[in-house]
């Protein structure tokens, strides 16, 4: 078992003691989350730290944009609770970077690869992508590698 499974059991045991209804429900469906990862393929096999951490961020990914739904049709509660899942999620996320560091980030790895053209995105995305993985989002990198290779 990971660690980060770990961690993430033994903070839901705690939120059940502390009576901390939120923190709960919100471990218990990244638990289930990480439960159907593993067991989507063909065996079941335990997932890494890493693997772990990816499906947290998808599960963030989800509550921020669900949040931005709710927003949308008024619901204000509901992105409320929404936000305040996708907080509980962040606790077990590395930090995101700024927008200095990405921009520093992807110039490096765009004068490292070489790429100077637009065409060349997809090439430059592959490449920076990993880099900066759970700890920005796709869409700011994409419009950041597009701004520094269009200018």
């Amino acid at each position: 078992m990971s660690s980060l499974s770990e961690r993430l059991r033994a903070d839901m045991t705690a939120a059940m003691k502390a009576k901390d209804g939120l923190t709960r429900d919100t471990l218990r469906m990244a638990l289930t989350a990480v439960r159907t990862a593993e067991t989507s393929g063909t065996t079941a096999t335990e997932l890494s730290d890493d693997e772990v951490m990816a499906v947290l961020t998808k599960e963030a990914k989800k509550r921020r944009e669900a949040a931005e739904a709710f927003d949308g049709a008024g619901r204000t509660e509901s992105a409320q609770r929404e936000r305040d899942e996708a907080k509980v999620l962040a606790r077990y996320l590395p930090a995101e970077l700024s927008d200095a560091e990405l921009t520093e980030l992807v110039a490096a790895e765009l004068a490292d690869g070489g790429f100077t053209e637009p065409r060349q995105m997809g090439q430059a995305m592959k490449r920076i992508q990993p880099k900066v993985a759970g700890r920005a989002d796709g869409k700011r990198v994409a419009a950041e590698v597009k701004r520094q290779l269009a200018g």
